[in-house]
């Protein structure tokens, strides 16, 4: 298996064994180099080694190659070679590996709730503006303050939706929330959700003890999640695994300095994190890079060149693999004199020059010692990895998922009741109570009392036709047909008036009167007309 020792991991050779003591595993690391200049590779060398520390990792598989890590590896006479150069003797080994994928094809399903993402990391991934993002925080707050749960984009979309209806009364507690503003957001979420966002936002949400445990033979499991796919949307890829981090660093306890660390992240492709953030988000991805080493997590970078990583975030990766960098233009050029600028010097190495000479499989490598102090950087031949190197099939991928133990704990979606539903119920109720009062009711309802109205009033008209006869037609009226339609119109207007209002009272408001007088003037218009 080489030469690990027990309190620290066996990484290569060069002039001296390097090793990267556990206790300092959780110092936090960068893994450097040009495109196939072996990142890949010393990635799972340092994951094979945390696992048989019993160390768990988790790390992203952007090219699908790092799965190989679950079978044994071959024997091929290259890694064999190099293995006795560095005087021990090829074992191929294998390890515990948990798949995940966001999207549920290759692994088991990630998912997590629009809660949990919060407001700042959402806005981030919909490319919201200031405007927009204040708005989201609206929704956010309103959410929270009627009990309203967001679970999946349903549920911000129907919050979102109750803003715009409500922004007239909103503004005043919570600032302008226009409709336009709302609708960009709309429209936004429908770009993430074809982007396949709605399969990862919903329940049951990931539970992160779940990725730290270790198997039968003290070996810590290492989770990977298949990120070929998901690199397609890299916004929501560098989100989630933010997302991740913020999580671990809230959820876990405070540990302090120990032995090994309880879980290491690997960010691959790490530029994608930093690239275009506002400076929120990079003042929590500090906070986050800083704090979360005492919660017993270390969180090592892997990307091309070491510019990608803001200063503020760099200072504080005390591990170091720095593969070979080419220097073809200004810009290559000023991130080799940084890279060697980030190491303690040796008096031996031109670490500049060395950084362009560098072959396949070779690094220069700077490690924290004893004192908590880095090394001085050496030139190492990176130890070969004993599991797999490439990926595995589709059948044995599908065989280690149906083997995990947490089959079926995640497979299946569910739906429960949250802000969508709610919202829903609550449009549905006041229609119902709307529209109840339109219809007849037993005991006295508003049609009973039209006719009853109805009724009076024809009485009335058939006594006034008797007393000053009503037989004049169109014509000129006589003095007594005058008076008899005047007296009339007079007590109809009267009766019409108080039936209205007993149906406004009953079908609430100025539309109840106005239907009222409708139906008083319908019944009688034969009176009136006379």
């Amino acid at each position: 298996m080489g030469p690990d020792r027990d309190d620290a991991i066996f990484v290569g050779k060069g002039d001296k064994p390097e090793f990267l003591a556990l206790a300092y595993a959780n110092r936090h690391g960068l893994v450097a180099g040009a495109t196939g200049t072996g990142k890949t590779v010393t990635l799972q060398i340092l994951a094979e080694g945390l696992s048989r520390a019993g160390v768990s990792v988790f790390a992203a598989d952007v090219k699908g190659d790092l799965s190989g890590i679950a079978a044994p590896g071959e024997a091929k006479e290259f890694l064999v070679e190099r293995a006795k150069t560095m005087g021990f003797t090829y074992e191929p080994d294998s390890f515990p590996v948990v798949f995940w994928d966001l999207f549920g094809a290759e692994g088991h399903p990630i998912r997590a709730t629009v809660s949990e993402m919060g407001p700042l990391l959402l806005a981030r991934l919909l490319d919201l503006n200031d405007v927009q993002e204040g708005v989201l925080n609206i929704a956010f707050r309103i959410a929270d303050e009627q009990g309203l749960l967001l679970l999946n984009l349903a549920d911000l979309r129907a919050v979102l939706g109750y803003v715009a209806e409500h922004a007239a009364e909103l503004t005043t507690q919570y600032g302008n929330a226009s409709k336009a503003t709302v609708g960009t957001i709309q429209r936004q979420l429908l770009v993430l959700e074809a982007q396949g966002a709605s399969q990862f936002f919903s329940e049951p949400a990931l539970q992160l003890k779940d990725f730290m445990h270790v198997d039968r033979d003290g070996r810590g499991a290492i989770n990977i999640l298949a990120a070929d796919k998901l690199m397609q949307n890299p916004r929501l890829y560098a989100t989630f695994l933010l997302w991740l981090l913020s999580e671990l660093f809230e959820d876990l306890p405070e540990v302090g300095d120990t032995a090994k660390p309880k879980l290491v992240f690997f960010f691959d492709e790490a530029h994608l994190l930093f690239n275009d953030a506002p400076k929120a988000l990079l003042e929590k991805i500090e906070q986050v890079v800083r704090l979360i080493r005492s919660k017993g997590v270390g969180v090592y970078f892997v990307t091309q060149n070491p510019l990608d990583v803001p200063d503020s975030v760099l200072a504080q990766l005390s591990n170091r693999v720095q593969h070979a960098l080419r220097a073809f233009t200004p810009r290559d050029q000023k991130a080799v004199k940084a890279a060697a600028d980030t190491f303690r010097p040796n008096p031996a190495l031109d670490t500049a020059r060395v950084i362009m000479e560098l072959g396949k499989g070779e690094a220069l490598v700077s490690f924290l010692e004893g004192s908590g102090t880095p090394s001085m950087v050496e030139r190492t031949l990176i130890r070969p990895p004993t599991a797999r190197l490439g990926p595995l099939t589709p059948e044995e991928r599908a065989a280690v998922i149906a083997a995990s133990t947490l089959k079926g704990k995640y497979d299946v979606a569910v739906d429960p009741e949250s802000a969508f539903e709610v919202l829903q119920q609550r449009v549905a109720q006041t229609a119902a109570q709307a529209a109840a009062p339109a219809a007849p009711t037993q005991g006295g309802g508003g049609g009973e009392a039209v006719a009853a109205g109805a009724g009076a009033l024809g009485a009335l008209g058939a006594v006034m036709g008797a007393i000053f006869g009503t037989g004049g037609g169109r014509g000129r009226l006589t003095a007594g047909q005058a008076i008899a339609r005047n007296v009339t119109r007079t007590v109809t207007n009267q009766i019409a008036g108080q039936i209205a209002a007993d149906l406004g009272r009953q079908m609430g408001g100025r539309m109840g009167g106005s239907i009222g007088r409708a139906v008083v003037r319908g019944a009688l218009g034969g009176m009136l007309r006379r």
